[in-house]
């Protein structure tokens, strides 16, 4: 995969935690959430180590190393504050969260093993095949990378994370859907991009990166936090998130992506 579709990725998808998945998660279920402030704060704050970083470019395996450092950081933080307090973030809710996963039929562990084997085989063939397969249409039809990853590869790889937040909010378990979004953004500007940048060298920023998607990331970032604040997740919500979610699409196509297919 290109670098500009992996960095254009990593501001897309998190960008569709929350314009899709959080959006979507509000309108299917809105519920009660009780997300400990401090942690809110830390996403809201997340896009924002960005800046110095894209300031200073091109992107290069040293900025990887000291993101990767901060994820770290962020994993210790959590942590440390969760085993000092003995309980889950969900168990200060003011509310009993019913676990919505089924025991009835529990697999054996060499089960579990073997469909945890070939899930991660499926993951690197799926890779490798999508890294394949976006060449081949960057290529073909003049896409540009950071435009290509920030929308259509972003969309495809959004479909598990709807899933994984949707599902559990519908079940009664906001909490562990909302952590999923939360716990997505962070690493996806942090660790994510640090991945990317030791295993593909450095990255050089386009111009579009800092005046459109770095700023649609943090509003939209604050925006979903100041939501989460209110300790209910409504309907509106949802719908809000949608709806700009849908605007920064357009946007970026139009005016950012040009045509975005270009004739010959």
């Amino acid at each position: 995969m290109s670098a500009g579709v992996a960095l254009g990725t990593v501001f897309g998808t998190a960008i569709s935690m929350i314009g899709v998945v959080l959006a979507l998660a509000a309108i299917i279920s809105p519920t009660r959430v009780a997300v400990p402030g401090r942690y809110l704060a830390l996403f809201a704050v997340a896009p924002l180590v960005l800046i110095p970083f894209l300031v200073f470019g091109p992107l290069t395996p040293l900025y990887g190393v000291l993101l990767l450092l901060l994820f770290a950081l962020f994993l210790g933080y959590v942590a440390r504050r969760e085993l000092r307090r003995g309980t889950p973030a969900a168990g200060r809710a003011p509310f009993v969260v019913p676990m919505p996963f089924d025991r009835a039929r529990p697999l054996p562990g060499w089960a579990a093993i073997g469909l945890a084997v070939v899930a991660l085989v499926g993951l690197v063939v799926g890779a490798a095949m999508t890294s394949i397969g976006t060449e081949g249409l960057l290529e073909e039809f003049r896409i540009q990378g950071a435009l290509f990853g920030a929308t259509i590869a972003t969309l495809v790889l959004t479909l598990e994370d709807v899933l994984l937040t949707v599902e559990p909010t519908r079940r009664g378990a906001a909490d562990i859907g909302i952590a999923n979004v939360v716990g997505s953004v962070v690493f996806g500007v942090t660790g994510k991009l640090g991945i990317i940048l030791l295993a593909g060298g450095s990255v050089v920023v386009g111009d579009e990166v800092l005046a459109w998607h770095l700023p649609v990331l943090v509003g939209m970032t604050a925006l979903a936090a100041g939501f989460l604040s209110t300790g209910r997740l409504r309907r509106w919500h949802g719908y809000v998130l949608l709806a700009a979610y849908v605007a920064y699409w357009v946007v970026s196509f139009a005016v950012f992506g040009e045509a975005p297919v270009e004739s010959d």
